[in-house]
């Protein structure tokens, strides 16, 4: 789940009459390309404003950047526009949709394209970038943000708790004991997203991976959570919300920032979306996870996807000039995007972002050293998401025992694969 947009963004009238009259009315004039995007707030203002900086350096070249109305359901409304023959020529698509699309004759194969352009700079790319953006070999988009899960925590909170900040040393037992300490008086020590969604499931996979745990076999033919690791994850899980009942249980309503900015939740795990959204006057400090066996984290990456033989013949150049460093550098100052490109953090101009956003530095740093995995770019993926989704729930909400859970939820998913 790519994070550095809103997932809950709201559709409005004005939005969705905006998308209509974008889908009605098509590219016009040869070499002209329509970018659909979710963008909301800062994040528009600041993509406005680069597709206008290019357009102003190619006139022959020129970009509409159209907002898609929002990108929880952006998948969906792709697959409409195919439908109703005015797809755009670019669509920023979540990383996990990309399955969705491959098999689809308007999306575009760019792999020769891009291989072939030793200026793109592809393995400068961030892996969960490039990872996200690749079906069986193949480039299908261009990585158009990475991020992942740390931990944020109140400072305050800790220090009147006399708890000492997390380290990068911190074991799951640590945030354990931290969060029954942090709880008590309407105050919850963790905040948990707990509506079966992707925001729920890859929260579990980080836990999963930390104690050295796998998704699925090497062949990916067979589900592997139902194992030591799976139980170590659920288990902590069940110990936290039901016995322990220190975690804030958010209904997909994204309650998570405001409490904690109101001091009744001590830590989250969240992304560099959510700092924007922490308060002035709200102290708090950026730390990798918790381990178990290792501090593996999960990105969320989001691609930029290419359609039809007008995207294919004219949207790279804009794309390249997007994704470049020395671009995106000033797009994430903007925005507080993290960097998409190893060579963005050799900048002079990085350590300006680095002082504008201090909290990012953790994220960036976690890109390199504990994303040591990614969700299988596979067409069966939302189908596991849905299964492994429930099965946390139930978990989290007391309903089912960890092995209970994982073995029907395995069972589920291994039917799933099968029968692909």
């Amino acid at each position: 789940m790519g994070a550095g947009l809103s997932r809950r963004t709201v559709l409005t009238m004005g939005a969705a009459l905006l998308m209509t009259a974008a889908c009605g009315t098509g590219s016009s004039g040869t070499g002209k390309i329509k970018v659909w995007h979710g963008y909301t707030d800062a994040e528009a203002e600041a993509f406005g404003k680069f597709v206008e900086r290019w357009n102003s350096a190619h006139p022959e070249q020129q970009v509409e950047a159209v907002f898609n109305g929002g990108n929880d359901n952006v998948l969906q409304k792709t697959l409409a526009s195919f439908a109703s023959g005015n797809p755009p020529e670019i669509a920023y698509e979540f990383g996990s949709s990309l399955t969705g699309l491959t098999d689809r004759p308007q999306t575009q194969d760019l792999t020769e394209l891009v291989k072939a352009d030793a200026d793109f700079r592809w393995d400068d790319l961030f892996a969960a970038g490039r990872e996200a953006s690749t079906v069986n070999g193949k480039i299908y988009g261009i990585p158009a943000l990475v991020d992942n899960l740390s931990l944020v925590y109140n400072k305050k909170l800790f220090d009147d708790a006399g708890l000492a900040h997390p380290t990068a040393e911190w074991k799951w037992e640590d945030f354990r004991a931290a969060a029954q300490k942090l709880t008590g008086d309407g105050r919850y020590g963790w905040a948990y997203v707990n509506d079966g969604t992707e925001d729920t499931v890859w929260r579990f996979l980080a836990l999963l991976w930390q104690a050295g745990g796998d998704l699925l076999s090497q062949d990916g033919k067979k589900s592997a959570f139902n194992s030591d690791a799976g139980r170590q994850a659920m288990q902590l899980l069940r110990d936290m919300a039901v016995t322990d009942k220190s975690v804030y249980l958010d209904a997909g309503d994204q309650q998570y920032v405001n409490l904690f900015n109101s001091g009744r939740v001590g830590m989250l795990w969240t992304g560099p979306w959510d700092l924007s959204t922490i308060n002035a006057d709200v102290s708090y400090g950026v730390q990798i996870l918790p381990g178990k066996v290792t501090h593996a984290t999960i990105a969320g990456p989001d691609t930029f996807v290419v359609f039809g033989d007008n995207g294919r013949k004219n949207a790279l150049p804009f794309l390249k000039w997007l994704s470049s460093a020395e671009i995106h550098l000033d797009f994430a100052m903007e925005t507080g995007h993290l960097p998409i490109r190893q060579s963005e953090t050799a900048l002079p101009k990085y350590q300006e972002y680095e002082e504008k956003y201090p909290g990012a530095k953790v994220f960036v740093d976690n890109l390199e050293k504990n994303v040591t995995k990614s969700r299988p770019n596979i067409p069966q993926y939302p189908k596991i998401s849905q299964v492994l989704g429930a099965a946390v729930q139930s978990v989290l909400l007391g309903q089912a025992e960890p092995q209970a859970a994982l073995t029907q939820a395995a069972g589920e998913v291994d039917q799933e694969l099968a029968g692909s």
